[in-house]
């Protein structure tokens, strides 16, 4: 389990394809700290490591986790959110994050540095579109994973909705290299999924 709370930005170095699976050899100054068999979430997908020196570590990502989220869409060169499992005796800073991303969503707006005031007098408005085909929602104060950071709903419309990214989290993640039209993993609040599954009459 996760909690959303992006622990650092990891370096996609290495990229190979192995029968219909991908193997990425990722860059971090964690990487010392890894070993095989551990969980890592990858802008929000859980991933098992399956090698790791003091400079790097491996993954294998499956067909269909590729399916379903934006990792196949990674280069070399590219930047990926990196979070570790929670450990028991740890504080529970963001939400529940499992690690599996529900959908993806396209960044359809970002308004700039000062567009969203807040505490600290400056943030930036991310406003994301996903393929409304599915159950899922999201709410208004709600919670939300974004390339595995949790986030609170600003504004929250029928497949779309809005998050501010305060100066923090834009400067240690990879919220300030995406662009509009950047593909993102979305895992809705676990919480919300149970009671939208449940419904009116349960």
């Amino acid at each position: 389990m996760f909690t959303g709370i992006i622990e650092t930005v990891g370096l996609i170095k290495r990229i190979n394809r192995i029968a219909g699976n991908i193997e990425f050899q990722i860059e971090t100054d964690r990487a010392a700290e890894l070993r095989v068999g551990q969980s890592m979430a990858h802008n929000g997908v859980c991933l098992t490591i399956t090698g790791a020196n003091k400079n790097y570590y491996k993954v294998v990502v499956i067909t269909e986790t590729l399916k379903r989220t934006n990792i196949g869409l990674l280069k070399s060169g590219d930047h990926v959110n990196l979070e570790r499992s929670m450990p028991l005796n740890g504080r529970f800073e963001g939400h529940i994050v499992q690690g599996h991303v529900d959908q993806t969503a396209i960044c359809k707006d970002i308004k700039g540095e000062n567009a969203c005031p807040d505490k600290v007098g400056r943030s930036w408005l991310f406003t994301f579109e996903y393929e409304g085909s599915s159950e899922n929602i999201t709410v208004e104060k709600g919670s939300i994973s974004v390339n595995g950071v949790s986030f609170t709903v600003v504004v929250s419309e029928a497949n779309s909705f809005s998050v501010a990214v305060i100066p923090h989290t834009f400067e240690n993640t990879n919220f300030n290299k995406m662009k509009t039209g950047d593909v993102v993993n979305l895992e809705f609040d676990i919480i919300g999924k149970y009671v939208k599954k449940l419904g009116p009459d349960s």
